[in-house]
């Protein structure tokens, strides 16, 4: 006992983070992919996120940490007049980033991958907070239990 009491000992508890927070940080998470997506697409690369999974050798029943690639679908696409179009994803669901707009037309590639990084930081800010919101409760609507 006298080897704990060199050590300065607290009572702390962890703080938990609340569910607009969670959003946000999982919000953020998709767009880091989206700007490491749109900076491999522009260097002529190809980007596959990476996950960690646990798996069981067959042969030998030892359960080992193998890395796996996932895919990232690009949020941007082409449109007719030349330009790239960047919808924001919250799920399967597009965020409404104001009334009735729901996409940001950009110049190019480079273009692209500053407005990620602006998205970003307003998303870290808290800016996008209502969108996410409105977003995510239609998306536990649909997993709700229908009355008969």
């Amino acid at each position: 006992m006298t080897a704990l009491l060199k050590l300065k000992l607290v009572s702390v508890q962890a703080g938990q983070k609340s569910p607009t927070v969670l959003r946000r940080n999982k919000l953020t998470g998709k767009l880091e992919d989206q700007i490491r997506l749109a900076k491999a697409a522009n260097a002529g690369g190809v980007y596959a996120a990476k996950k960690v999974k646990f798996v069981t050798d067959a042969e030998t029943g030892e359960r080992k940490q193998v890395e796996l690639a996932r895919r990232v679908k690009p949020w941007f696409f082409a449109t007719p007049n030349g330009k790239l179009a960047l919808t924001l994803r919250y799920g399967a669901k597009q965020l409404e980033i104001v009334k009735g707009k729901n996409a940001i037309e950009v110049a190019g590639m480079d273009d692209l991958i500053a407005t990620l990084e602006i998205i970003k930081e307003a998303a870290q800010a808290g800016e996008l907070d209502a969108q996410i919101e409105q977003v995510s409760g239609a998306l536990r609507a649909g997993f709700a239990k229908k009355k008969k």
